[in-house]
């Protein structure tokens, strides 16, 4: 059966008030007073900073991962270690510290906030600090800038209740021939302007289409539709290859449920009895609304039961 939602009425009047969001956390008083690692020193939030004439802040020039902590263990991180050394590659960015480096930095910040559970760390490289403001990336010199901060962060389970509304934007995610959409960087304007769009549609985030006209993505995480037990994403080209989202598609090859990379449209979006999006914060969050048209189930049989495996998944990861 599918829930009870909000009306429009109450939708608009959460989003107003910044309520509904695929990032949506429990409070956490403890967020206040956290320790944040700056270039290897682990220091307290009003103490974190870095220069006005960091690549990052200028230019957007710099690479980052979100991980999560889970039973005092971060869950997949080989996979996120993988994605973040590839995209420092492509963008010839030195991080100046090996894999084990980067596990005892989080270790230590971890160790520093007494946090072992519920727990987001989002760690930040970029090309570090510049001579004169410009692009030349040759102008950055004392790089790399090295932060990571890390928060209480438990997700929201009324978020997962209650779902989220979509609206397809008309920024699209481009061709790698611009930019790769597959790299997961600090330049993120174009996934900004897509949530700004879905915003003043009245929607929580946007729903982006491919180069071709087919569904891809949404401004911040991977989409999957439901449609006849069968669950379908898109083909890859044009999205973020989210850790979240393989370990969805393998679950399911895994465990028997049909599960399709392809090109798909809105008309069969709009179809979908089940929709939901992945991605490390909040792993399967249900969608409630796609283009003012209400998903069926919200969350639907298949949703909580990929959800019920990936739960598994995570706590044999992080045994």
């Amino acid at each position: 059966m599918g829930m009870v939602r909000p009306s429009a009425g109450e939708f608009g009047k959460m989003t107003e008030q910044g309520k509904v969001s695929t990032h949506d956390a429990d409070p956490d008083e403890r967020n206040k007073h956290i320790s944040i690692y700056v270039d290897g020193k682990i220091v307290p939030r009003e103490q974190a900073v870095v220069s006005v004439y960091d690549s990052g802040f200028l230019l957007g020039d710099g690479v980052w991962e979100g991980i999560r902590l889970y039973n005092g263990k971060w869950a997949f991180l080989d996979a996120h270690m993988d994605r973040l050394y590839e995209a420092a590659k492509a963008i010839d960015l030195d991080i100046g510290m090996d894999r084990t480096g980067l596990k005892k930095a989080l270790d230590d910040t971890a160790a520093s906030n007494g946090m072992t559970e519920n727990v987001h760390a989002r760690l930040m490289i970029t090309r570090g600090i510049k001579a004169k403001p410009f692009q030349d990336p040759r102008l950055s010199r004392t790089g790399p800038t090295i932060v990571i901060i890390m928060e209480h962060s438990r997700p929201s389970e009324e978020a997962f209740q209650r779902g989220v509304r979509l609206a397809t934007v008309p920024i699209h995610r481009g061709l790698p021939l611009t930019q790769d959409p597959k790299l997961n960087s600090h330049s993120k304007l174009n996934c900004v302007l897509a949530a700004i769009a879905a915003q003043k549609a009245g929607a929580d985030e946007g729903l982006m289409l491919d180069p071709h006209g087919f569904v891809n993505t949404t401004n911040s995480c991977n989409f999957f539709i439901v449609r006849r037990g069968e669950v379908w994403t898109s083909s890859g080209d044009y999205c973020m290859p989210g850790i979240t989202r393989a370990n969805v598609i393998k679950l399911c090859r895994d465990n028997d449920i049909p599960v399709f990379e392809k090109n798909f449209s809105l008309l069969e979006t709009y179809g979908a009895e089940e929709a939901f999006i992945t991605g490390t914060f909040g792993a399967q969050t249900p969608v409630a609304e796609i283009d003012g048209r209400k998903v069926d189930l919200v969350p639907g049989p298949v949703t909580r039961r990929i959800r019920q495996l990936y739960k598994e998944l995570v706590a044999r990861d992080t045994a």
